[in-house]
């Protein structure tokens, strides 16, 4: 019988996600915080290795009404526990509570915590559990009464691949990055240059879906290490996602900065992304910036300016990007910016907008196409 997941995604990415979810032949529809997807438990492992704008993928075990700390409790108490951990598993519980009666996030985790301990002690015949064992995170969400028990399939956040092992000043998430590749009029095969290219991260991601790469690779995730999970099914997954990555494929991808020493770290990311000597990156102006290619796509994350004595130079840097695109008439241009100024700046308004988050800082994709 197919299990119910989520794929939890930042606000404005939960449609994004839905869509990756559906090209993997899911049923999956988005929803506030996410989107939502029933499948076998092989999926939800697949879903891991291959989402590229999610944060995490979570196995609903209950949902329904709880407006006491015993309803809470006997709720969690009926979840079979046993067949989805080890008795010797760590069980951290988090927590959410949102315009409900219960909203002590601590006491919720604290009965929660009770009520699956006493559950497998009672189903192992134990008088304590060590949890000394791999983690089993479950998370206890209660909105508007509504309580809903997860476990967590991912572990470590799915933004997290692995190449990343240096930051510069504002970096981007993975998965927006991701995200603003997928949105933008970009498509594999076709030229793509970030002028304002920061620690590599969105010339890394653009790179790995032109090859075919899924995002999970060469992590690891929780589900893994669940009793219940299809050991060889995961396996044959990931052995699939190994025999479908072209990593020799061509792909018309660089990047520059201003900024030596974020040219420095996106070398290193590259290396580290397993892509070494197939991105080109330099230090570069962009106001001198003239590409020779006849068409392509011009994606970038620029400074927002956030601090005043900034904003005079970001809106400058915005007027270039504007310039930019005038010396390439068969380019188009996407850039993220949480300045509502951005398109005045930029010498002209924006031909599709969308709304995303970079973190909690509400930003425009503007795209500008020719």
């Amino acid at each position: 019988m197919p299990s119910t997941f989520i794929a939890s995604a930042a606000f404005g990415l939960e449609g994004v996600a839905a869509a990756e979810l559906r090209r993997m032949r899911l049923d999956a529809k988005a929803e506030a915080g996410g989107a939502r997807f029933s499948g076998e438990y092989a999926d939800a492992f697949r879903a891991n290795l291959w989402l590229r704008t999610a944060d995490r993928v979570l196995m609903v075990l209950h949902e329904g009404e709880a407006k006491t700390f015993e309803e809470l409790f006997q709720a969690v108490s009926r979840i079979p526990w046993e067949l989805y951990m080890q008795p010797t598993a760590a069980i951290p519980v988090g927590g959410k509570c949102v315009r409900s009666r219960l909203m002590s996030v601590r006491d919720c985790q604290s009965v929660a915590k009770k009520a699956i301990v006493k559950r497998m002690m009672e189903q192992h015949h134990v008088k304590e559990l060590p949890e000394t064992g791999a983690a089993c995170p479950v998370e206890v969400a209660i909105h508007s009464d509504r309580l809903r028990v997860t476990l967590d399939m991912s572990g470590v956040a799915l933004n997290r691949r692995g190449y990343r092992t240096w930051n510069g000043e504002a970096p981007l998430r993975e998965t927006l990055a991701a995200a603003m590749a997928e949105l933008s009029p970009w498509k594999p095969g076709v030229p793509l240059y970030d002028p304002c290219c920061g620690t590599a991260t969105l010339l890394i991601e653009a790179a790995f879906m032109a090859t075919r790469r899924a995002s999970g690779l060469t992590r690891g995730f929780a589900c893994e290490r669940y009793p219940f999970m299809p050991q060889d099914a995961m396996k044959a997954l990931r052995k699939e996602a190994e025999e479908i990555y072209a990593p020799e494929t061509a792909f018309d991808i660089g990047g520059g900065d201003i900024d030596p020493e974020a040219v420095r770290l996106c070398e290193k990311h590259i290396v580290q992304a397993g892509l070494t000597g197939r991105i080109p990156v330099k230090e570069q102006d962009l106001r001198s910036l003239q590409l020779p290619q006849e068409r392509g796509v011009f994606l970038c994350n620029p400074p927002y300016g956030e601090r005043m004595s900034d904003r005079e130079n970001c809106r400058a840097l915005y007027h270039e990007l504007g310039l930019l695109l005038k010396r390439h008439p068969g380019w188009n241009l996407c850039a993220l910016s949480s300045d509502p100024a951005f398109e005045r700046y930029f010498g002209r308004r924006a031909d599709q907008k969308r709304r995303l988050y970079n973190g909690r800082l509400e930003c425009e994709l503007y795209q500008f196409i020719r």
